[in-house]
């Protein structure tokens, strides 16, 4: 398991939907973005948990689950060659 508060890997270019700029405040994506690049996956079953501490060795696509103060669901996945790192909700995807 990756160390929390280390950052683990490069984010590349970071964007989100358009959906969660407008549903998710700033502050709330920042702090799951602090998580994510932490090697801290949120709320990711365990099985992507697992594939996540694995791509950082093998150089995999990265995802992580977070959840907003209000309930709001939304990802963050990172590119596996770690080009982009993208926030967006389900059902953006």
């Amino acid at each position: 398991m990756i160390q929390q508060n280390q950052r683990s890997f490069s984010a590349g270019q970071m964007m989100a939907t358009p959906d969660v700029l407008h549903q998710i405040p700033e502050y709330e994506v920042q702090r799951a973005l602090a998580r994510h690049l932490a090697g801290d996956w949120g709320d990711c079953c365990q099985e992507d948990a697992g594939a996540n501490d694995a791509a950082l060795q093998t150089g995999g696509r990265l995802f992580s689950v977070y959840h907003t103060a209000d309930g709001i669901t939304f990802w963050i996945i990172t590119e596996a060659d770690r080009s982009a790192t993208t926030v967006l909700l389900p059902e953006n995807y």
